[in-house]
């Protein structure tokens, strides 16, 4: 912790100051009314009436009082002092809050034109809230300004260190709501202040939204005695400032001040470290605001109380059109903020409204961290050539494609020294992963105490290790939306932790790529390693190959997922998504050594074409169709195909087999469901419209039936792959468990093929017996057969 002494608190607002942030707030809460009810007469210049009213009332009123508290006090701080932020919206309704505070200051009428800041542009702003045809009810990619999704809650703290890193002159403010305060990843995130470097990264001021409530129940958080609440923040290494009430003045006065005071101590702090040599750990501040949910709102409603209850959550007056006493109450609510003074005639607002608002790119709706695709640059990869494996006969020599991996991403991470654009991610898993080259050119980021026997821990690192994969998603996610470039490494298994977030960021890239406005991002790039078929020493609990399966459901135009075999497709595919902007690019590749089967060269024509033909490894000569097809994805089916093919070649080489390797996953989709998908006659031409094709896969077999199941030749489709067959046992044992081995193909070859079960019985019954063998042998020598063992391809 800082041992620097307290600043003296920056003088307090004027009483003519105060005045203006109040007018700012009213206006902005009646901005936000208006959008959850009204669809005409915006200023109120006729008595409210029922057809003034939208026929159905949605949205959520109770929170945005305090964000919109928050804005108007942010405002305040970046107008005076100067200062590039950002603010991480956390309550995930809050968008009417979010939507008012755009449009006061501009932005919103800057990114959409026909919003006018006028009462006709009031009047669309509005309808078109919770609207068909309009926009979310949810801070959402339409909201300027915002780089974080409401639609699912505990991920806005993360975000907001994410979008700190590196971005040593920004201040990231992060709401964060007590119901969100509940959950898992956010619980998790209140650690990522132990990872923030005060030299190299900006300061998050995290705010807790206390109003008390959630949907229908009480906050856990809210109803901690203030000293235990205290303890607990403290303990999380923050300094807590407090401010409550429910008279707005004395709530202005105090939130200027806890504002002024967190600026003035985290500048304290970056100057110790930045200029003073201070290493230690800083205690950032942060706020913890309590005003009463639904804020300003009736206080009762049919004789109920609403103001400060769980009422206030959404709509608190939910009959406006059929019952005049609730259409009486509402026009009193909106009058109540006194619109004649905060708006002209025309619907502009007023001077003193707009008086503490920033000017240009430095407002929260403009600023160009939250549209990171206006900072982006291209990321320094260098040519693969240095990093490559030589190649001379394939499937004879051995590497762990994930180290040669590392080799270039300690490249990647070296040019961007100076810049400090790049990071990679993982939950403790770096050198697990072989991607400890890494080391070389930056340290793990650590702002705690080290020890003698800690290795690599530095204060400006850029590899981020924390075991919490939410935490991990989050930072990277707030990095990518903020213009930089980053690497999540993953253990196959456990990558489905993050399901739902990756599922939000791949809707939040589906919205934006529909978005002129919003400037494409470097892509949410994930390596999925330890993968299931080696995880023979961990057991069954590491084996699920499934997020495979998840990515391929959602937005086409925005998912990819590559399976290379070795390290020269792992290089290529790498340098790809590396590059690439606005997707999500899976990744599954070994770490174990795994044969080399493509020079550098071959491997880019490969990758280039997604999936291909291998004519060295089969005996399928092009004059003829083959009489089976034996393809594969994945880097240890690969190599039980090719083992399959040699098997064939000796002992049935009259046999005209065909070797398909499919690097990307959605090249067997039809065109017209995803960009990368075959045309039929691309699909038949590779494998056949009627010839039996035995499909080696990575994971779950029916996903490969999912995506080819339109095709011609379906019907001749049979896949082997993972089916929850796992213990700890040899890695060629897991393949036996799961009917993917070599000797099994073979017999799905001879069973499938017509008749050739009749010619090749001796065969099958020695691909069976030697599947027997296997079973005592490794039970007695606890090692797999010599001849898998030993086994390279001797085409």
């Amino acid at each position: 912790m800082s041992d620097a002494p307290p600043a003296s608190p920056t003088a307090g607002p004027s009483d003519e100051e105060i005045s203006a942030l109040d007018a700012h707030w009213r206006a902005a809460n009646y901005l936000a009314v208006g959008q959850i009810y009204l669809m005409a007469n915006p200023l109120l210049t006729q008595p409210l009436a029922p057809e003034h009213i939208k026929p159905r009332l949605l949205g959520h009123w109770g929170t945005s009082p305090g964000l919109n508290l928050v804005y108007t006090h942010l405002n305040r701080v970046i107008a005076a002092r100067g200062i590039p932020a950002l603010c991480v919206w956390g309550p995930g309704h809050g968008g009417p809050a979010v939507l008012a505070n755009s449009w006061l200051e501009g932005s919103y009428s800057e990114t959409y034109p026909d919003v006018s800041r006028d009462a006709a542009g009031m009047g669309l702003l509005f309808k078109q809230f919770s609207f068909p045809g309009g926009v979310p009810s949810h801070v959402a990619p339409e909201t300027p300004g915002s780089i974080h999704e409401g639609g699912e809650l505990g991920y806005s703290l993360a975000h907001a260190y994410g979008a700190a890193l590196d971005n040593p002159e920004l201040l990231v403010t992060c709401v964060v709501g007590d119901g969100e305060a509940e959950t898992g990843p956010l619980a998790g995130s209140w650690h990522a202040n132990k990872f923030l470097d005060p030299v190299h990264d900006g300061a998050v001021l995290p705010v807790l939204h206390l109003n008390g409530y959630k949907i229908a129940n009480p906050t856990v958080l809210a109803r901690l005695p203030e000293e235990e609440l205290e303890a607990l923040l403290r303990g999380y290494g923050h300094e807590p400032l407090f401010v409550s009430g429910d008279d707005p003045l004395t709530v202005h006065r105090a939130m200027a001040a806890a504002m002024d005071r967190a600026v003035d101590r985290i500048g304290e702090l970056q100057r110790a470290a930045r200029t003073g040599g201070d290493t230690g750990r800083p205690r950032w501040p942060m706020i913890v605001l309590r005003t009463p949910k639904g804020w300003t709102g009736p206080a009762e409603v049919d004789g109920l109380p609403v103001e400060g209850t769980w009422r206030a959550h959404q709509v608190p007056l939910p009959g406006v059109r059929d019952n005049p006493a609730h259409l009486r109450q509402l026009e009193a609510w909106l009058r109540s903020y006194r619109p004649e003074e905060l708006f002209d005639a025309e619907g502009r607002p007023s001077e003193q409204v707009l008086s503490r608002v920033p000017a240009g790119q430095a407002r929260l709706g403009s600023t160009p961290y939250a549209n990171g695709g206006m900072l982006l640059r291209d990321l320094p990869v260098p040519p693969l050539d240095a990093y490559a494996v030589g190649v001379d006969r394939p499937g004879t020599v051995l590497h762990e494609p994930t180290r040669v991996l590392g080799g270039l991403l300690e490249a990647v991470m070296a040019a961007t020294a100076d810049r400090r654009d790049f990071r990679v991610v993982g939950p403790d898993e770096t050198a697990s992963n072989r991607l400890d080259a890494l080391y070389e050119a930056t340290g793990k980021a650590w702002q705690a105490g080290t020890l003698p026997t800690d290795e690599h821990l530095a204060r400006d690192g850029r590899v981020m290790e924390v075991l919490s994969e939410h935490l991990c998603q989050g930072w990277l996610e707030g990095y990518l939306l903020t213009g930089r470039h980053g690497l999540f490494s993953c253990y196959e298994a456990f990558a489905h932790i993050v399901d739902s977030m990756v599922n939000q960021h791949i809707k939040w890239l589906r919205t934006s790529r529909r978005l002129p406005w919003r400037r494409p991002i470097a892509s949410l790039n994930y390596l999925l390693t330890s993968h299931v078929w080696r995880q023979d020493h961990n057991g069954f609990s590491h084996q699920d190959p499934g997020f495979v399966d998840h990515i391929l459901n959602k937005s086409p135009e925005v998912v990819r997922v590559y399976l290379p075999p070795d390290a020269n497709t792992l290089l290529s595919v790498a340098d790809h998504a590396l590059r690439s902007r606005d997707y999500v690019n899976v990744i599954v590749a070994g770490k174990q050594p795994s044969f080399d089967w493509l020079t550098l060269e071959q491997a880019r024509a490969h990758c280039a074409r997604g999936a291909g033909t291998w004519e060295w490894a089969g005996t399928d000569d092009g004059s003829r169709e083959p009489d089976v097809v034996l393809a594969c994805a994945g880097d240890v089916p690969t190599l039980e195909v090719l083992a399959a093919a040699a098997l064939l070649r000796r002992h049935l080489p009259e046999l005209a087999v065909r070797v398909v390797n499919v690097v990307d996953m959605a090249r067997l989709m039809p065109h017209d469901e995803h960009p990368h998908g075959m045309p039929d006659s691309e699909y038949d031409a590779l494998f056949t419209r009627d010839k039996p094709v035995i499909f080696a896969y990575h994971g779950y077999p029916w996903l490969i039936h999912r995506l080819a199941y339109r095709r011609t030749g379906h019907a001749q489709l049979h896949v082997r792959g993972y089916k929850e067959e796992g213990t700890t046992t040899t890695p060629f044992d897991m393949v036996v468990r799961n009917d993917l081995d070599r000797y099994r193909l073979v017999m799905d070859v001879i069973d499938r093929v017509p008749g050739l079960g009749v010619r090749a019985v001796a065969v099958r019954q020695a691909m069976s017996d030697t599947r027997t063998r296997h079973h005592a042998w490794i039970r007695e020598h606890g090692t797999d057969l010599p001849e898998v063992a030993d086994w390279t391809w001797e085409g």
